[in-house]
């Protein structure tokens, strides 16, 4: 394994957003893209929306709705957080959306299963005067601020790791790219990433875009790329997060790919993980969840205030200019920095990682 794997994005600065924060239980209700209002006043604690795309990523339901709800109670105690899933169905989350909007909650926290469709949901909210922040995922619509990672950049990390790691071997095959979900524009911005590092380095034999994140179709898009281009020919793997990896590495195997090419992957999923540590897939990129996490609570919470959060950027969606934002750096993962990036920040302990099938990997990488 290449031992030079770019570390710069290692050191990731907290971002602790400077949010002046007034009394939970006297909130103007904020109007028109939530920046200003009638000026009533809403008697009774805040309520906050939450609305998570699907439960089938791991970091959803054990990290980003623990994290943004902690966040809110650190910021308002008597707020009350309403909470749904979309179970990826985006004609579902619109009706979620509708019902928050009808319970006449005082912010959204929004992460789309189609940044497209929601937007007519978002217009309805921004119209009701309800602020919504665009969680992860740059909603289409009026919306009032947004939070995520340097999407380019996770690709730009990705694309180089896979580069690195291949070598001298980059021009001898060709490599699958297994992207995201078409209704996710977060897959695109991966890709684009992706493409901008290795576009002209390696040979891209096949490429799919992947529905709905699953790894059941990226199983069955690395069969077929497998039984196109041949498996003695594909001498590396892009993939755009650690479910559809697990499913590209089940394919090879199936296959009788031995060894394995490197496989990329995103999350830092604890099977993706201990993958890494057996050896089966060569990276992933960890992003930081609770940063990530805490910067919408603490918009939805200033705006739910009829306050605008201070951030430092802004980004444009397709809809609407200079959205106030708050990117967060993503970080390269192999087995040489397991230790000094997901363990040290206690993502997951080393007792989680090194279970008894592990034990011996974890040992030859100094786990245990």
């Amino acid at each position: 394994m290449n031992t030079q794997l770019r570390r710069t994005a290692v050191a990731v600065a907290a971002t602790a957003m400077a949010v002046s924060l007034a009394a939970c239980g006297s909130a103007k209700e904020a109007g028109g893209n939530g920046s200003g209002g009638d000026d009533k006043k809403k008697d009774g604690p805040l309520t906050i929306g939450l609305l998570l795309p699907e439960d089938q990523t791991a970091r959803y339901e054990n990290f980003d709705k623990p994290l943004i709800e902690k966040r809110i109670k650190e910021l308002c105690s008597d707020c009350e957080i309403s909470y749904v899933n979309a179970k990826e169905d985006a004609s579902t989350q619109q009706q979620q959306m509708n019902s928050m909007i009808t319970k006449k909650v005082d912010a959204i926290i929004l992460d789309a299963v189609d940044a497209k469709s929601i937007a007519g949901s978002v217009n309805k909210a921004d119209q009701a005067g309800i602020p919504v922040v665009a969680y992860d995922r740059l909603a289409e619509g009026p919306i009032s601020a947004y939070t995520s990672f340097d999407n380019e950049q996770v690709g730009k990390v990705q694309g180089t790791a896979l580069l690195e790691e291949l070598g001298d071997k980059a021009g001898d095959g060709q490599i699958v790219m297994m992207n995201g979900s078409p209704t996710d524009p977060n897959a695109a911005m991966f890709k684009k990433g992706a493409k901008s590092v290795l576009d002209g380095k390696v040979k891209v034999g096949k490429s799919y875009d992947t529905t709905g994140w699953k790894p059941e179709e990226a199983n069955k898009n690395m069969s077929g790329a497998i039984a196109s281009l041949g498996k003695e020919n594909i001498v590396g793997v892009y993939s755009a997060n650690d479910g559809m990896a697990g499913g590209i590495i089940t394919a090879l195997k199936s296959a009788g790919v031995d060894p394995l090419p490197p496989v990329t992957g995103q999350d830092a999923e604890l099977a993706g993980v201990q993958r890494i540590i057996s050896g089966d897939q060569f990276m992933t990129v960890y992003k930081p969840f609770q940063p990530e996490a805490y910067a919408a609570a603490e918009m939805a919470v200033a705006l739910a205030r009829g306050e605008k959060p201070e951030t430092e950027t802004t980004v444009d969606s397709a809809t609407t200019k200079d959205v106030p934002a708050t990117l967060i750096e993503p970080i390269a993962v192999t087995v040489d920095n397991l230790k000094d990036t997901v363990v040290k920040d206690g993502l997951y302990t080393v007792e989680e990682i090194c279970t008894a099938k592990y034990a011996k990997a974890c040992e030859k990488a100094g786990l245990k």
